[in-house]
């Protein structure tokens, strides 16, 4: 059993301050809209992005699965900004919108996914997506991933 210590309610009282409470699972396509969508013409390099790791943990040290961390990254989407296409496949994520919003170009959907501050978005089952800051104000991503090493 894991014991929350003082340090740990701290930083759980910090990032549930971040984003107002508990965050609320984002990412769904609108009723209606699920289609398999190609993305033909997806961009494919990043644009007025930045994405810094700020934390990792080796998978086979801690779970037994090699050549695969868990990491935490910042990103900062300036408006106009880009996330090219990728996907994520083998590769499972949870993203939560901490400041901005950000607008989501999926696989599996007909129209843009808008990802509001305090919500967070799953990656799974092997879509494919980018993302795409059409707002005023640079938006502000956590994203927690399952990477293989290079």
């Amino acid at each position: 059993m894991h014991i929350l210590n003082k340090t740990h309610l701290a930083a759980l009282a910090t990032a549930f301050a971040i984003v107002g409470g508990a965050p609320a699972f984002a990412g769904s396509c609108p009723q209606g809209q699920e289609i398999a969508n190609a993305l033909a013409g997806a961009p494919t390099m990043p644009s007025m992005v930045t994405d810094d790791v700020i934390g990792s943990v080796d998978l086979a040290k801690e779970i037994g699965v090699e050549n695969r961390d868990l990491r935490m990254r910042r990103l900062i989407v300036q408006p106009g900004g880009i996330v090219p296409m990728h996907s994520h496949a083998g590769r499972p994520a949870l993203i939560i919108t901490v400041k901005g919003e950000v607008s989501e170009y999926r696989s599996t959907c007909a129209v843009p996914i808008v990802h509001k501050a305090g919500e967070v978005s799953m990656e799974s089952g092997g879509i494919s997506h980018w993302w795409k800051n059409t707002g005023k104000v640079p938006a502000e991503l956590l994203s927690a991933d399952v990477k293989a090493r290079d």
